[in-house]
């Protein structure tokens, strides 16, 4: 350890601490806390810097080269699992790191399919793709990315970030679709709006991928108590298992590691008859193995996010985040060294 790390690393020992006071006692602040340490360049500079960190972020990222998502990918294959491969990275501020994303995410989509990688497919970041800086550059750059993926017979989903871009991100999303079959979109439980957003997605058959939502977000806007978060979640996916959204050709991708949000998909598609090709199951790479290997031994889909790349600090401490076991994980790796 160097020494301005040693000097960084009490400051680094107290947030962890503050970090675990948040969690026993105010979910909310605990995710607004751990939004500013995925910004703050001195956390950054000090966690990133630290032996461990990357020995531990190696559990929920794939590698920081293609070739290393690749090897990940076909291991999940080989356990009967489907994948979405992310190059990590969001909020870019020039042209040019927008136009070398694409770049990146092409050659993405040309690797998978030059090692024949089956129900292996791609998820993208607007804010990676200049919408920053203009809607229009956002817009051209992921008409490119679907072009090469149709070349490919392959799709590619749109995540959603904050709420402040989710107008202009299904915007986006609804232009392309005019144009492409290839394109899909992700949407969060934890909105307000997101009922009116589902009911308007079941008419226009689309490919979804519901998630609770990873962002700091105004009690006006967000439900702020993770009950309410949990019990629109299992309203959404029963409306987009329902008979009319499949009829109207909606797949559904249920994005959870919660086992009772799990439960509820799998009671309703049982109650409804809801054969287990018309949805699948979506889950994070590294976290909850055992429970993605039951759900595909018991005969459901399961596909797996594989992130890779550079740009993984944020993405690392998110999942630090969401679950106490993984950020015990992590303290307790750091403790040991």
């Amino acid at each position: 350890m160097t020494k301005k790390q040693f000097s960084l690393f009490p400051l680094f020992i107290g947030f962890l601490i503050v970090v675990w006071l948040l969690y026993q006692y105010g979910e909310r602040w605990l995710r607004l806390l751990f939004i500013y340490l995925s910004q703050a360049a001195w956390a950054k500079e000090l966690v990133s810097s630290l032996p461990i960190t990357r020995q531990v972020a190696a559990r929920f990222v794939a590698g920081e080269t293609r070739d290393d998502a690749m090897g990940t990918a076909r291991e999940l294959l080989n356990k009967g699992m489907s994948v979405t491969m992310d190059f990590l990275g969001e909020h870019v501020s020039t042209p040019d790191e927008a136009i070398a994303a694409r770049a990146e995410i092409l050659r993405l989509l040309d690797d998978i399919a030059r090692n024949q990688l089956p129900n292996t497919n791609v998820s993208v970041k607007l804010s990676q793709l200049g919408l920053r800086i203009s809607e229009e550059l956002a817009l051209e750059n992921m008409r490119l990315l679907l072009q090469r993926a149709q070349q490919h017979n392959n799709k590619i989903r749109i995540d959603m970030e904050e709420s402040g871009v989710t107008d202009v991100t299904l915007r986006i999303y609804r232009t392309l679709r005019q144009e492409f079959a290839n394109v899909g979109i992700v949407i969060q439980a934890y909105l307000f709006r997101t009922e009116a957003d589902v009911q308007q997605l079941i008419q226009e058959g689309a490919w979804v991928r519901l998630c609770k939502g990873a962002y700091a977000e105004s009690p006006h806007v967000a439900f702020p108590h993770k009950a309410d978060t949990d019990a629109n979640f299992v309203k959404l996916t029963q409306m987009m298992l329902s008979d009319e959204a499949r009829r109207n050709g909606v797949h559904l991708g249920v994005a959870t590691h919660d086992e009772n949000m799990i439960q509820a998909a799998l009671d309703y598609a049982k109650e409804h008859h809801v054969p287990a090709s018309a949805f699948e199951f979506q889950m994070l790479y590294g976290i909850r193995r055992e429970l993605q290997e039951s759900l595909v031994a018991s005969g459901y889909q399961v596909r797996v996010y594989v992130p890779y790349g550079t740009a993984w600090y944020a993405y690392f401490v998110r999942r630090l985040a969401e679950r106490p076991a993984n950020l015990w994980f992590f303290v307790s790796n750091l403790l040991r060294r």
